[in-house]
């Protein structure tokens, strides 16, 4: 089956093209920057911003997973738009006048906006997106289905919650690194769904291989964690006892407070404390899906990247 990749050099795309190419499937990757992936194969340079894939790519392909996006959080709310919106909604027109099977887009659970309960949201539970970000990711969402209603195309929208496994960055690798250099056990308190990309990863090929009709989107979520406990796992996987608890809640939310003001990002302390749970029960009961990897599986991958 011959697939296009796009967004191939980063996170989710190296998992997958890897996966891809260990099933034997024909490959066209492309990202912004272009380069290498793992095993030497060329990926294209190409924005897709600017300019339109190659008719070229195209031609015989199956299935075009769209990875391609602007995730860091400085970024011009215009170019979000133009990134994640517009370029997407080009991109799937483009796919559906070739005659591509499927078009699978990874949105992202910030389309749907802040949680409003602890309780795990559903695909439908949806308020105002608060970002630049998440709003550009929900019109997305909702430019596809418009483009593609009618389309003989099957397109699938995947919204994944927070990623961990090998190669990722951000709040999870600095945990794991704070963990070994000493710091004191939080608090219990708050859960996040987390998975494993090489889950995220499964669930693509699956839903590229038997594609549902029409436009479907669902929620990627794996197991509910605290900080508390993925500390745990950190201390168990690095081979040390159970963290000393000797700075208590008051100090946590002043040394989240002063990460904030030094441009670590902004809510810190609901971020490591706070509860975002979301429920994957429709891929599962659509699909047969179900994620494999355990968090002490996830802990030991995230210690062995740190200590390189």
């Amino acid at each position: 089956m011959k697939c296009v990749v796009t967004g191939a050099t980063g996170f989710v795309g190296r998992h997958l093209c890897r996966r891809l190419a260990q099933r034997g499937d024909q490959l066209f990757a492309c990202s912004r920057g272009g380069g290498r992936l793992d095993d030497g194969t060329q990926v294209a340079a190409l924005d897709l911003a600017a300019a339109a894939l190659p008719t070229s790519a195209l031609a015989g392909a199956q299935v075009v997973f769209h990875l391609a996006g602007i995730a860091h959080r400085h970024a011009q709310d215009a170019d979000y738009e133009a990134v994640n919106h517009l370029a997407s909604v080009r991109l799937a027109q483009q796919a559906a006048a070739a005659g591509v099977r499927c078009f699978v887009f990874l949105s992202s659970v910030r389309a749907m906006g802040a949680p409003l309960s602890d309780l795990p949201r559903g695909e439908s539970e949806l308020v105002e997106a608060h970002d630049a970000y998440g709003r550009s990711k929900r019109r997305a969402e909702c430019g596809l289905r418009q483009a593609c209603a009618d389309s003989a195309m099957s397109v699938v929208i995947v919204r994944p919650v927070l990623l961990h496994g090998v190669g990722v960055k951000g709040n999870l690798r600095t945990l794991a690194r704070a963990t070994l250099r000493g710091l004191p056990r939080p608090p219990a308190g708050g859960r996040r769904s987390m998975l494993a990309v090489e889950d995220l990863v499964s669930l693509l090929c699956l839903l590229a291989d038997e594609p549902p009709a029409g436009v479907s989107t669902w929620l990627a979520s794996g197991a509910d964690y605290s900080t508390r406990e993925l500390y745990d796992a950190l201390r168990s996987a690095a081979g040390k006892g159970r963290g000393p608890g000797w700075l208590p809640r008051l100090g946590w939310r002043i040394a989240a407070r002063l990460l904030d003001f030094a441009g670590a990002g902004d809510n810190t302390y609901t971020r490591l404390f706070g509860s975002e749970l979301y429920s994957s029960a429709s891929v599962r009961a659509a699909t047969g899906w179900r994620p494999a990897c355990t968090l002490e599986q996830a802990a030991r991958q995230m210690l062995t990247e740190t200590r390189q």
